[in-house]
């Protein structure tokens, strides 16, 4: 079994959202069986999850302690992949989650606060030897600024090919336990989504990732952009 974290010590980076998505999109594109867990005490992706009328994908409930055991219970039952959602400012929670990690998801949003925040996590899991990704969320269409990011990111490590532009259909369908790709009528925030998920199980296959395409022919950074790095029951 394979499990992937979305991480960021910033609050506000769309960490619940993505994980949800990506875990339908998942179970979509048939990878599946796939779990949920949410470690945040907030309980969102929980929320969304009681919400839901499909079945799939699964969620587990557990404790953070009980974490590495579910874990091992989960694989016996047959889950291929787990993502777990993480709290914005708990540092011991998401260090436990991102040790059992195969892969680190670090949603940021394309703005000088949150690359300034995101070397918190990055030297986090830089320091526990995990894979991370980044992935521009929340992006503003044609905006500068998103080139500036992508560009401070991808100096730090793999930025995901596939940015999430900020629409209101993502915060729509999360009220009654949807996503964008379960809406009657499929907007561009689904192939995003699609896109974003295909890179992503690719890495988490351990196979050779795509390159980030035109990275070279983005406008120069802003310096002032730059990042600065900081010292229960399964399946219930």
């Amino acid at each position: 079994m394979l499990v992937m974290a979305v991480a960021s010590r910033k609050g506000g980076s769309g960490k619940t959202t993505l994980a949800g998505h990506l875990a339908v999109q998942a179970e979509r594109a048939g990878a599946g069986p796939i779990a949920l867990v949410d470690t945040d005490p907030q309980g969102s992706l929980s929320d969304w999850w009681n919400e839901r009328e499909a079945e799939t994908p699964v969620f587990a409930r557990t404790i953070i302690s009980q974490l590495p055991q579910d874990i091992e219970r989960m694989e016996r039952l047959g889950i291929k992949i787990l993502i777990v959602d993480t709290p914005p400012a708990i540092t011991l929670t998401i260090a436990h989650v991102i040790k059992l990690a195969d892969l680190v998801l670090i949603p940021t949003r394309p703005s000088p606060h949150d690359l300034r925040a995101a070397g918190a996590t990055i030297e986090m899991v830089e320091k526990m030897g995990k894979s991370m990704v980044f992935v521009i969320n929340g992006a503003t269409p044609r905006a500068r600024i998103t080139s500036e990011a992508a560009i401070a990111l991808s100096q730090h490590g793999t930025l995901a090919p596939s940015i999430v532009h900020q629409r209101t259909d993502f915060a729509g369908s999360m009220i009654d336990g949807r996503t964008v790709m379960e809406l009657p009528r499929q907007t561009r925030s689904t192939g995003e989504i699609e896109r974003l998920w295909a890179y992503l199980e690719t890495r988490l296959r351990r196979e050779e990732a795509p390159e980030v395409a035109s990275i070279d022919r983005l406008p120069p950074p802003d310096p002032s952009y730059g990042i600065r790095s900081v010292a229960g029951e399964v399946l219930a």
